[in-house]
């Protein structure tokens, strides 16, 4: 029977294209599901903030009656205006192992981007970088953060016979924290924050966090707007994902540096491993998954690295003698044995050297394919 290309046009349909991977991964170890609401929120116009400069498009792969694939395709007219690019980005994008399936899927994204008026096709992407993005290639013995990608092997040869090359790798590496702070970790931290009148962050309110959360995500902005594909966030999107990350903040695992005029210079947060507590829970906090999260935020054995970064003015001065002088001292506290940070871009040697201090182990790497069009 003929692979069908159906477009979602209603909750129903979005609730299967949401739904498919779980049935694809259902014997998968490793792959770890999304939470359910963050997809309708990120998938829904009416939602999502980033729907102010982009457009989306879903789609699923039929054999009948039976789902076989999907597919997101994203037009982001703030990235390609910033990077002066006409590129349509695919996302979302899982398949069983027909090269029919994945050709009919990404033949899908290409001819719509030639409607579009579109040069090329790239991704795995999504709105923006605080979406998973990045197609796994290396590293599926391990188990995937709630963050990231996982996919199966097979993905990446698909894509690379539908004519897809690498234009960009992300790697991710594990670190062992230590049992003592290293002591010329800690005397620099001590000589960086006198010499550029540094601080960190104490724990302060909700009222006032808020007001230091808006000053991070402006802070990411500036320090990540030179990386491949970055769009920068917009005000709305920011005060969007400080509601959502602020009833999770734990002071002990977040590092924010601040300047002499209050503002946000450099920060990471991280929190607990909570992988396990989704694949239980499916992805669903009611009617009890939330209670397997909140468990799993109170055990900090394995913790993920989720966001690093220090604005240009401040960059190669040290800071990161200051984020993980506080950052190993509360581990050590708390119990980390391991760490496992963000994706890092193969040239992004500036978030390289933030880990200087800590010799790590390769653990994923994602890439980015693209496909230039005729």
């Amino acid at each position: 029977m003929p692979i069908t290309i159906l477009e979602v046009n209603s909750r129903k349909e979005l609730k299967d294209f949401i739904a498919f991977p779980e049935k694809l991964y259902k014997d998968s170890q490793n792959w770890v599901n999304a939470l359910w609401k963050d997809e309708y929120d990120t998938l829904l116009k009416d939602k999502n903030p980033a729907f102010e400069y982009c457009e989306a498009w879903y789609f699923v792969a039929k054999n009948g009656s039976e789902t076989v694939g999907r597919v997101a395709a994203i037009l982001n007219h703030n990235a390609n205006r910033d990077w002066n690019e006409k590129y349509m980005r695919f996302g979302w994008l899982d398949f069983v192992d027909d090269l029919e399936v994945s050709a009919a899927l990404m033949g899908k994204i290409e001819e719509l981007a030639v409607k579009m008026g579109m040069t090329a096709v790239n991704g795995p992407f999504g709105f923006t970088d605080m979406d998973r993005e990045g197609m796994l290639v290396d590293g599926f013995e391990n188990r995937s953060s709630f963050t990231t990608l996982y996919n199966f092997p097979y993905y990446r040869d698909h894509l690379e016979r539908l004519g897809y090359l690498k234009d960009a790798d992300w790697h991710q590496r594990e670190y062992d924290v230590p049992e003592q702070v290293p002591d010329k970790l800690r005397q620099y931290s001590q000589i960086i924050k006198k010499r550029y009148n540094v601080r960190l962050l104490e724990p302060v309110s909700k009222k006032r966090l808020r007001k230091y959360g808006i000053g991070l995500f402006e802070a990411y902005n500036k320090a990540f707007v030179p990386l491949y594909g970055f769009s920068p966030l917009t005000q709305r999107q920011i005060e969007s994902y400080v509601d959502q990350f602020l009833p999770m903040i734990n002071f002990d695992l977040i590092a924010i540096v601040i300047n002499n005029e209050d503002k946000v210079v450099a920060f990471a947060i991280t929190m607990p491993n909570i992988s396990l507590a989704l694949k239980k829970c499916r992805g669903k906090l009611f009617p009890f998954g939330f209670l397997h999260i909140l468990k799993a935020l109170k055990s900090y054995e394995f913790v993920d690295m989720l966001m690093i970064g220090v604005v240009p003015e401040y960059q190669q001065k040290g800071l990161n003698a200051v984020i993980f002088d506080h950052l190993n001292t509360n581990f050590i506290k708390l119990g980390v044995k391991k760490v496992v940070a963000n994706p890092q871009l193969d040239n992004n040697t500036a978030v390289q050297n933030i880990f200087d201090y800590y010799e790590g182990k390769p653990f994923m790497t994602r890439r980015c394919f693209i496909k230039e069009l005729n």
